[in-house]
């Protein structure tokens, strides 16, 4: 793998600049199908898929960030080099999240693994093969706690995960989050959680009053709505990192140092470094979701997580095994 040389070191620079980069998606050449899935009664959520040209050679299905979307730059990107190397590409959308507030009249939080689990084996069920799931940030917690659920019995549903940017530990990060750095981060979640929350008919504006922070909105909106005690028993019981002992398939996670949002202390757990079916890639420099390279490839965690999956694709079923510097 092509160590990452980022193209400018400063954190925040790599954090903005991958979320504002304009990452290309040939849509005409590659048309988008949409397709809801009910995954509970009540509930249906969205899947954005695409096809290469002839037979796919596998499935990889994209799980977003907080507040993201199919629209989100990582999963653009990343689609377009799926594609360009024989892969299905389909993005997952978290229930209410990408305009489909009106399909479901609850929340999704950041463990909740059930509608994912529930397209999957609906994949399995119209004979496709185990998919590859790709996590961004929040969507990275999801595709790792619902492995360390299943355990071995992800193996008909899951080739394996790559996991981006990944908030292991959420009480940790939401506390970082709220750090003076990430100030204008967190304003602009906030705002998004709010608008979103709003749509689905169950909040006002006026419910909002005094809620600045997303540690405010999960005390009050988020764990309520899903029988947590609070939201540091929420944040507790889902995080990912409690559930990595149990991972099964081959797992890469994929985490800058210098992160403003999620503490580097967090990969240093025995959870994760006592699995041999996790591997490590921790680089220098990155930020969050960024990894804006010098060189081309200039997305570099789109080559890192295809290469990584091809050299996994021979012997899916064994564990990955060790840690690969990544700079």
């Amino acid at each position: 793998m092509q160590p990452f040389v980022p193209l400018i070191r400063n954190p925040h620079f790599q954090t903005i600049a991958g979320h504002l980069w304009k990452r290309p998606l040939d849509t005409a050449r590659h048309p988008v199908e949409e397709r809801l899935y009910e995954t509970e009664p009540g509930v249906r959520v969205l899947v954005e898929s695409q096809q290469p040209p002839g037979e796919a050679r596998c499935h990889i299905v994209m799980v977003h960030g907080l507040e993201g979307s199919g629209a989100a730059g990582y999963m653009r990107s990343l689609s377009a080099a799926a594609l360009a190397s024989g892969y299905a590409a389909h993005r997952f959308h978290m229930r209410t999240c990408g305009g489909t507030e009106h399909l479901c009249q609850t929340l999704y939080h950041a463990g909740l693994t059930s509608d994912l689990h529930a397209v999957l084996r609906q994949f399995s069920a119209e004979g496709r093969a185990p998919a590859w799931l790709a996590g961004f940030s929040l969507g990275g917690n999801v595709v790792l706690k619902l492995a360390g659920e299943l355990g071995e019995a992800a193996r008909p549903l899951v080739a394996g995960i790559g996991a981006v940017s990944t908030p292991l530990d959420l009480g940790a990060c939401v506390e970082r989050i709220a750090r003076v750095d990430n100030r204008l981060y967190e304003r602009r979640f906030v705002r998004r959680m709010r608008r979103r929350l709003c749509n689905t008919g169950r909040y006002r504006p006026a419910d909002f009053r005094g809620l600045e922070t997303i540690l405010g909105i999960d005390e009050r909106m988020t764990a309520p709505a899903f029988g947590f005690r609070d939201a540091g028993h929420y944040y507790r019981t889902q995080s990912a990192l409690r559930f990595l002992d149990g991972v099964r398939v081959p797992t890469l996670l994929i985490q800058a140092r210098d992160d403003t949002f999620i503490p580097s202390s967090v990969y240093e757990s025995p959870e994760l470094r006592r699995n041999p079916w996790i591997e490590l890639w921790m680089t220098e420099y990155g930020g969050h979701l960024g990894f804006i390279a010098r060189r081309a490839p200039r997305f570099w965690v789109d080559s890192a997580l295809l290469e990584w999956i091809q050299r996994q694709g021979g012997n899916p079923g064994s564990p990955g095994g060790g840690r690969t510097p990544a700079a």
